[in-house]
């Protein structure tokens, strides 16, 4: 039986937090207990803590077998800085790290050991493994496993050999995204001895989802990385070149980005991956390569300029935004044509014919979701086997997605749906949905003359909507069950019984019209915290993190800083109360944050708020100088008008200048102007925030002068 004081004892004084987040403690209980665990947690979850905490209390070593380096090299700076001894063996250590490692092991010093899974199920380490007091076995990104998953590595099939090696240990197998068949495959690959299963929601709440049209998408994007300056992004595009020109037009405009992908070497990678987790760059322009090993918590926007190739990949790819529950923003920009030529490459991705089927039929997935008129919440949901009340995403909506925030407006579809039905009919199940809008729209391609379907009946009958359109309208008739799909590597459309209703006049059928779209999401501004403090603990945390070698957020998350901004904690007593702060981190770095605080609120007077306003002086010279103050910020506030102007010049010369990727010389001078006009506006908004601090220190010294000042 566990001991639940020592429990949450050890997750305040290591971990710096007092409850448990969704099945947690029920995950450790269960371990303790000497179970097999299979845990589906969402990213941001905290799948970590449910092997990190067992590994402090049973003593003896947690094997962690985890696939990338860099993930794992992470993973160990944040369980030391929280005073948990851990440590990783891979192959880009010497033989003298590796046997130095190997001492402590033997030693008992090492509570948490991080190992790939090559290294793991060598028969040389496995005898290793028997001279060590193994607890736990911990195997994440467990999804890995599965072939029937978006990420499969046979190297991950030979872990089961650990289980036969060390059948009286629990095993805990950990991912943020498997489909129902994936967690059976898991399970059976693994052998995992009836497990006590945990399925958690994969709700992001605090994520919004949005699709744009591909066209125009690189001057979007610029717009609006623009306007969330400062923020951390990942911008994932299919093809390396393409990283590379995204990132030199956003170096252009200013904004600190770097290009990612395998064709840099390993130390350019290496150092691109170091600069963004510690915050010396913003944005990463990345083929899918990137973000495995990231586990930063503050990734304000993941934008896709491509369609990935299946929503688990998606699903994981959004999910390195917004980690630490703040509000953050999923964009991708999405091209019928671009997801048709991403088809032809899946179709001969692997040898093994039963893999391409599946990948074809999770691209499906993948572009059925950019084009529902749906709740795209509720469909990425349904697709991953949870529940979601479809009655409330369609009536009060989710609040978090395109389709949701901006309903379309429906149209009575029943004539339309008609024709469709009709001409699926007349070609007896036997064509695609690009065919059958070929036919109504009265197309002369080779296809449709071959066959004669220029004779049939809808042939030429689809005016006033174009192609694009109709194959939208054949698409929502699918999704709304009025017509199905039949076959997998070349599906066509074919009847059912439910479009008997549109054929019998039982059904009123509401269909949506595709719109423009511009992309108008930002994240959420959180006025809750003092700002002017956050920005000083952000750069004592900065200070600290560089001082270690490690990436910010192992001394703090952004969450901890907001509420210390919050609730200004000027004693360790106080500080301690922060969520994720804990024992351990307030002996480590209580010191100088609460330094920083102390300072802070001693100038800006802010325990002095008990000072009724009532007793305010408007003491002569402090008043002229306020005046003078005043007449400056309303200097700089008509000034504004200048700004929004100079903005949306700026605006007009990037879309400009990056309308085309072949930009010619004309373009590059559309561009220097464009940044110039930025730097003209970052120096007005400059001048406004200089002005307004120096009217509050006016206002200060109004408050401070006392009664007797009155008269003056």
């Amino acid at each position: 039986m566990i001991d639940r004081k020592l429990l949450y004892d050890t997750l305040e004084q290591h971990f710096g937090y007092r409850t448990f987040r969704p099945f947690q403690e029920e995950i450790i209980t269960d371990i303790a207990g000497g179970h097999d665990v299979l845990a589906i947690i969402a990213t941001g979850g905290g799948k970590s803590l449910c092997y990190q905490l067992p590994a402090l209390l049973s003593g003896g070593v947690t094997i962690v077998v985890s696939p990338l380096i860099s993930l794992m090299k992470d993973q160990v700076d944040d369980l030391v800085a929280n005073g948990i001894p851990a440590a990783t063996l891979n192959s880009s250590m010497s033989i003298h790290e590796i046997r130095s490692i190997e001492r402590d092991l033997l030693a008992g010093v090492i509570r948490v050991l991080y190992i790939s899974p090559e290294k793991v199920t060598q028969e040389t380490f496995l005898q290793f493994l028997g001279k060590l007091d193994v607890r736990l076995i911990a195997v994440d990104e467990a999804h890995c496993i599965s072939m029937w998953g978006h990420q499969f590595r046979p190297e991950y099939r030979k872990l089961s050999t650990l289980k036969a090696r060390f059948p009286g240990i629990p095993m805990i197998a950990l991912t943020a995204s498997a489909i129902p068949e994936v967690r059976e495959d898991i399970v059976n690959q693994l052998k995992l001895a009836s497990p006590k299963r945990y399925i958690g929601s994969f709700n992001r709440k605090n994520l919004s989802y949005r699709i744009m049209d591909k066209k125009g998408a690189l001057p979007q994007i610029i717009g609006y990385v623009c306007s969330h300056r400062g923020m951390s992004g990942i911008i994932y595009c299919l093809q390396k070149r393409t990283t590379e020109e995204i990132a030199d037009k956003l170096q252009k405009a200013g904004i600190r980005a770097l290009p990612y992908h395998a064709d840099l070497s390993d130390p350019v990678r290496s150092s691109t991956q170091e600069k963004f987790v510690k915050d010396n760059v913003d944005v990463i322009c990345a083929t899918v390569a990137f973000g495995m090993g990231i586990d930063k918590p503050d990734v304000r926007y993941v934008i896709h300029y491509d369609m990935p190739k299946n929503l688990e990949s998606y699903y994981q790819e959004t999910g390195r935004a917004g980690r630490d529950g703040e509000p953050s923003d999923c964009i991708l920009f999405y091209s019928a044509a671009d997801a048709m030529k991403l088809k032809s490459l899946i179709e001969h991705e692997y040898d093994d014919e039963r893999l391409n089927s599946v990948a074809v039929k999770k691209w499906r997935a993948m572009m059925d979701y950019c084009e529902t008129r749906l709740c795209r919440r509720s469909f990425l949901l349904r697709y991953f086997g949870e529940a979601y009340d479809e009655a409330v995403a369609r009536s009060n909506g989710c609040g978090g997605c395109d389709n949701c925030l901006n309903p379309r407006d429906t149209i009575d579809g029943s004539e339309i749906a008609k024709k469709i039905v009709t001409c699926v009919s007349s070609l007896q199940g036997r064509f695609g949905v690009s065919h059958i809008a070929d036919v109504i729209c009265g197309s002369a391609s080779r296809k449709i003359l071959e066959h004669h379907h220029d004779r049939n009946p809808a042939y030429n009958t689809g005016k006033p909507y174009s192609k694009t359109q109709w194959i939208t309208f054949i698409k929502e008739l699918v999704r709304l069950g009025y017509l199905s799909i039949a076959g997998d590597k070349y599906p066509v459309v074919v009847l059912n019984e439910k479009c008997m209703e549109i054929v019998d006049n039982t059904a009123q059928v509401l269909l949506t019209k595709p719109a423009e779209e511009q992309v108008t999401v930002t994240v959420k501004a959180d006025g809750k915290y003092d700002t002017r403090l956050f920005q000083i603990l952000r750069d004592a945390r900065k200070r600290i993190a560089d001082a270690n070698g490690w990436p910010p957020y192992v001394v703090f998350h952004d969450t901890a800083l907001k509420e210390m901004a919050r609730t200004y904690p000027c004693s360790d007593e106080d500080f301690a109360k922060v969520p994720g702060v804990g024992r351990t981190k307030l002996e480590r770095f209580g010191g100088e944050f609460i330094a920083a605080i102390r300072q802070y609120v001693d100038a800006e007077g802010i325990k002095k708020a008990d000072r009724p306003a009532s007793q305010a002086s408007p003491a002569l010279q402090a008043s002229h100088t306020a005046q003078a103050t005043q007449a400056s910020l309303d200097a700089v506030m008509a000034g504004n008008g200048r700004e929004e102007r100079a903005f949306r010049t700026f605006e007009t010369a990037v879309r400009q200048a990056t309308a085309k990727p072949e930009a010619n010389k004309a373009n590059d001078g559309l561009f220097e102007e464009a940044v110039e006009l930025q730097k003209r506006v970052d120096h007005l908004s400059r001048e406004l925030e200089s002005a307004k601090r120096s009217l509050d220190e006016v206002m200060k010294k109004l408050n401070a002068a006392g009664p007797a000042d009155a008269d003056q």
